[in-house]
Parts: C-alpha cells; structure tokens; sequence
C-alpha cells in the first residue's frame, strides 16, 4: 500500500534491460533463437562496452539449430547422409557461445527447485562470512534446472533466479543469497553486481543468539559485494523498493540487431545488462505491488538499481518486539479506559485516535528513513479490544431487548419485532407514505366448510391453514398485517425497504397457491379415514401495488403496524373478485406492470363498488418459466385474441375464441370462460350500445 501510494523514485542508474518482446520475435524469428544469434547479442553488448551481462533465461539444452542436430530431423536418404559428413565439420553452435562467454563478463541464471535429484552448477565466486554461518537461515533447494555444462564452464558467474512470493502470490522481497544442496548461490542480480567489479568474493555478516559457533542461531545481516554494502533480512533475502514502469529502463532485443546498432552504445556503456523475455508464451513474470506482471529480468534490474543507488526498504531486527510490546501496551491502556473512564463514543475516538497516529508514525518511519514498521498489529489490538468492551455491553443492553422480541413476536413480523427492539421509540402511533404491494388471501366458501365442523375442529383447520401460508409470506419478506378469520392480510416493503416488493408479493403468492395443492391431499385423506364428506379448500388472493401510509395505527392504548390507503382497499376488492371470475389470484394494473416477466392474462376491466375510475385485473397464472411455456403462450395469444373481440362488441367470435380458450387451459379456467361465456349471452340479449366502453361493473366489492 505504501509503495502504491509513493514508489520509489527512478534514478539513473548503470542498468538495462533487454528485453525479448513479441515485436523482436515478429522481426528475428521464433524462439528459441540460434545460440550464434544469442552470441551476436553478447558480442554487441562487449563493443558497447557492458560492465557485465546476465541472462534471466536458462540454457537447458542444446540449440537444435546447429547443422548436425538440424539434419537428424531430415529423412535420412543417401544425400543427406554424403550432406552430413560435410556439415559435421561445421561447428556447433553450443561451442561458438560458450567460446564468446569465455571472453566477455557474462552472468548466467539458474533456477533452483525442491523436486529432483539433478546436480548444482559450479560455484564461480569465493563465499565467506562474519559472525555465525548463515546457511542454515537461507532457503533449501534440493536440486536446480541448469544451463549447458559448455556454458556453465565459460560463464563469469552463475546465479539464481528465485523469486519470493507472499501468501498473497506478490513479491515484495528477493532472496540474495540461496541454498542448494550444500552450496551457496548467489541472486542473479548479486552475481552481476560481483562480475561487473571483476570481485571474486562476496561476504556475508551475521548476528549470533549466545555462542557465536552455533550455525543454527546465526542470522544474515548484510552483504559485502565489491565495495557495495547490501542489507538483508533474517532469511537472506532484501527488501524491494519498486518504481512505475520506466520504459528507459528496457531496450528491445530487435534494436541490437538493426543496422545502425551502434548508435546504442552510450545506452550500454559501463553498465550491467541483464536479458530477459516478455514475450507471449515466454515470459516469467510476477505481481508486484505496482505491476500485475513484471519480467524476472526487470525485477533483477530494480533490486540491482537499489544496491548501486544504496537506497533501500529496511525491516529492523528490533521491529517484531517493538510492534508486539506496542500492541500489548495499546490494547492495556484501551481496556482500562473503556472499562472505568470513558464511554463507547469516546472510546471510539481514544482508539481512533491511537491508531491515526501508529500508522502516522509507520508511513513517516517508511517516507523518510525506508523503515518498514507494520502498523498493523497494533491497530488491531485497538480495535479489538474496544469490540471486545462494546461486546460485552452489548450482550447485557440485548438481554433486554430479548424481553421485548420474546413479548411480541407472536403477534408481529420479525422485521417489525427487530426494528422495535432496535428503536423503541418507534412504539408511538404515527407512519409515512411508502410504496407497498398488499396481499389480501381467503379461503371461498368457507361457510360451508365451517358447517361441517365442530368448533376445535375449525380452530385446528384454520391454524392448520394459516402457518404454512404465513410461513410462505415471512419467508418471501412480506409483513403479516392482520388475520381476519380464515383471512390474511400482508404486505412488502415496511418496515425494511425491498426494491423489488412487488415481485416478491407475486412470489408468495404462487407460493401460497402451490401450498395448497399440497394440502388438498392431506385433507382430504384425512376426511376419508374419518368417514367425513371432504370439500376442497379454494381461496381467493388480490394483489395491489400503491401509496399507503403505512407505521403504527391505532389509539394512545393499543395500536398495530399496519396500512392504509387506496391501495389497500383496491387489494382487498381485487380479492372478492376472484369469486366472479373463478381464479385464484387477481393482481392489479400497477403489480402487473411491474413485474411483466411473469406469466399474465388479462381478465378485464372492472369498476368495483367504492371506486369511480376503471382498472385492468389480471390472472398471475405462473412464474417466468411458465410465461415462456408453449402451451401458455398459445392460450395467452387465443385469450388476448377473444378479449379483443369482446370489446369490439364481435360476440360471435368471442365465444368461439372463449369457448377455445377453455379447451386449451384443460379445465383448470372452466370457470373463468363459463362466465365470458354467460356473459356474452346477456350482451347479445341487451346489447351495451355503441358507446360502451368495456368495463365490467362488478355488483359486489
């Protein structure tokens, strides 16, 4: 976050990077390149006068381009085996790098890997320490991916090139130092910093924890390279200060290779090359803290511009302490104030205020010195010490307001309990203007279910009823407003605000007619084994969506959350409609045309009693999957069909399109079309007049 928010500032600095892109591919050819290509490049990079050149790139076999490889792939006939003996006097390819190697500073990398059994590559450099033997601190590798053994002998030097990656899979830090079987290996970037000062030597010091010949206690503190000093952590690895992409910094390979290359010698002068790929498919990168996929080659190139700059991001060995003791003392002095001084409020502002100045110290300490101290822990300590004193409070405050979730949450939705337990002083009359979607449910001819039963049975029958279908409103997010006998009343969008409210009251309703073809069943086996007659139980459901007031309702003695308005009482006609047109579930314009995605027929446009404007009704016949169902669709377009007709006043046609429609609902609308149907008869009888407008003015409410 630090570095994201003040990288390091890029200094010139005696480094390049040459990179292998996808236009040096497009221009030389595929990889991998002739190694007689590769010794082009190393034999440029000496005119121009290269400190040292290391590859980011490991040789690990043989180029196949040379002329006795090339010809193993070519058939094998008499002319080819007489071309053979003349190519096999050509030299190889492998042998030509190896020889320019042996002339010029030349830096190879290795990658080091804990699976296998395959050799180190020799050692090139003289390795000494001061103070305790820093192996045993340094990272384990059993075996290592290495380069042609021609190569290898040639090389100036030979280095690693691990990377470390966080638990997070960024690199912040580079291992300076690693350990493969029983040999010390220097980074790649180390190792072109040794060759560049044809030194011979790199020392590492080392602190000691009580006897200085215990091995196993000695923790690497610094590098002596040449006359470079280098910091490192506990493990031999350096912390990395990164810049923004520099594009100064990388050269690409095609440019070494034009015919006016010489024009770039200033840019190589006296400087450390390191050569890697970008390319696609070639490229070995890594997620820094400013760069989603930085090359090996460049993160080489960034640690060895810190070494050469001595400018570097340093750990304290003191900063574990220092942070825990910091951590403990903080999360103390909270607790003692939260517990007898001060309240919630400004014990927020105490802790807050600690943890400003924590990180206030750790970014100065990171801006102005390179000092990483984590600011992290301690401002955890903070804040869960105060979680822990408001927890504490809060658990006793809600032991109280559990008396009051206990005392109502039988007669109210939970959402109302919670909001009242929240905020008591929502316990007074008053409300707002809210948009709802109501739903008014009753069971038809209740009376004569009623009849045939005693009073405990009706009790136990209507209990029976109302809690699957509650269960079915309180699961979709509605609020139970009332029950009315055999009748609910619910509503969406109070107290917790839904957007999609009216959708969800659509839902519950489908879910309370899916409810009760399950239970016809039940209830109906039931009156079989106890030898009753067994009516089935039908209801009727309106839906409606509209501005209500809608909060506590009542007297200063006793008052309910409830709703009021047009709306409501629309819902509750829309209800008794059902009755007439012999479905289960009426929904209003307003719902309907909010959740089209639904499947619909319109049934017509009625005047109920109370109201003096129109509205259309519709059947909600099924969710989004039925809206898309063949059968569905045909009967839609024959039902929008015949209703056309029957406001054109074409009677004729509209019974015959009604008279189809109840064929194709397959008797489940047999009421529904036996009423158009009825009425159609009527209209032929007294026809309406020229003037009629369609709607149906409905005798009852």
């Amino acid at each position: 976050m630090y570095q994201r928010i003040k990288p390091r500032y890029y200094e010139q600095a005696p480094v390049r990077v040459i990179d292998i892109d996808n236009e040096s591919l497009r221009r030389l050819g595929q990889w991998p390149w002739p190694r007689t290509r590769i010794a082009t490049l190393v034999e440029r990079l000496s005119e121009f006068g290269a400190a040292a050149v290391a590859f980011a790139i490991v040789f690990a076999e043989p180029d196949r381009t040379s002329p006795f490889r090339a010809m193993k792939d070519w058939p094998q006939t008499s002319e080819v085996k007489r071309l053979s003996e003349t190519l096999s006097l050509l030299p190889d390819h492998d042998r030509i790098l190896a020889n320019l190697f042996s002339s010029n500073p030349v830096v190879l990398g290795f990658a080091p890997d804990h699976i296998g059994e395959s050799p180190p590559p020799p050692v090139k450099f003289g390795f000494a320490y001061i103070g305790g033997n820093p192996m045993p601190a340094l990272d384990f590798y059993k075996s290592s991916i290495t380069n042609l053994a021609p190569l290898q002998k040639s090389a100036s030097g030979i280095g690693s090139l691990v990377i470390s990656l966080d638990p997070d899979g960024l690199v912040r830090r580079i291992p300076l130092l690693a350990r493969v079987g029983h040999k010390v290996y220097p980074a790649l970037s180390v190792e072109a910093l040794r060759v560049a000062q044809r030194a011979t030597t790199i020392v590492a010091r080392s602190s000691t924890i009580g006897s200085a010949s215990s091995d196993a206690e000695a923790i690497p503190l610094e590098l002596k390279i040449g006359r470079f000093t280098v910091p490192t952590g506990p493990r031999g690895d350096m912390w990395l200060h990164f810049t923004p992409p520099v594009p100064t910094r990388i050269v690409p390979a095609w440019r070494i290779f034009e015919a006016n290359y010489a024009a770039l010698a200033s840019e190589f002068e006296s400087r450390i090359v390191i050569i890697g790929a970008s390319a696609a498919g070639l490229q070995n990168s890594n997620a820094t803290p400013l760069n989603a996929a930085e090359t090996s080659a460049t993160i080489h190139a960034q640690a060895l511009e810190q070494m050469l700059l001595q400018r570097f991001l340093q750990r304290p060995d003191w900063s574990d302490g220092a942070e825990t003791i910091l951590s403990l003392v903080l999360g103390g002095l909270l607790l003692f104030l939260l517990a007898f001084l001060v309240g919630p409020i400004a014990g927020a502002i105490v802790g807050s205020t600690v943890a400003i100045l924590v990180w206030t110290i750790s970014w100065v300490a990171y801006s102005r010195t390179g000092f990483l101290l984590d600011p992290l822990y301690p401002s955890l300590s903070v804040a869960l010490t105060y979680l822990l004193v408001i927890s504490l409070r809060y658990l006793a405050s809600e032991r109280d307001r559990r008396r009051v979730r206990i005392a109502f949450s039988r007669y109210l939705a939970p959402a109302v309990v919670e909001k009242l337990a929240q905020h008591p002083e929502g316990l007074k009359l008053g409300g707002e203007t809210r948009n709802l979607t109501l739903m008014f449910c009753d069971i038809r001819g209740f009376t004569s279910i009623a009849e045939a039963m005693t009073a405990e049975e009706l009790t136990a029958f209507i209990n029976r009823f109302l809690t699957p279908m509650t269960k079915v409103v309180l699961e979709s997010g509605g609020t139970i407003d009332k029950y009315m006998g055999d009748a609910i009343m619910a509503f969406w969008n109070a107290p917790i605000r839904e957007p999609e409210h009216f959708l969800m009251g659509c839902r519950a309703a489908l879910g309370i007619s899916s409810r009760l073809e399950e239970l016809n069943p039940v209830w109906e086996s039931e009156a079989e084994r106890a030898g009753k007659i067994f009516l089935p139980v039908q209801i009727g459901i309106g839906l409606n969506t509209g501005l209500c007031c809608v909060g506590n309702l009542g007297s200063e003695q006793r008052f309910d959350y409830s709703a009021l308005g047009d709306a409501v009482n629309v819902a509750s006609r829309l209800e008794q409609q059902t009755r007439i047109y012999g479905v289960d579930i009426i929904v209003g314009e307003d719902t309907q045309r909010l959740t089209t995605q639904l499947s619909y027929l319109e049934l017509d446009r009625v005047q109920v009693r109370g109201r003096k404007e129109a509205l259309s009704i519709y059947y909600l016949a099924g969710d989004e999957r039925n809206a898309v169902n063949p059968a569905f669709v045909a009967l839609q377009t024959r039902h929008d069909a015949a209703l056309t007709a029957y406001r054109r006043q074409e009677w004729d046609k509209a019974a015959e399109g009604f008279e189809e429609c109840r064929k194709l609902s397959g008797g489940k609308l047999e009421d529904l079309y036996s009423t158009y149907i009825v009425r159609l008869e009527l209209l032929r009888t007294h026809p309406p007049g020229k003037d009629w407008d369609g709607v149906f003015r409905s005798p009852s409410k």
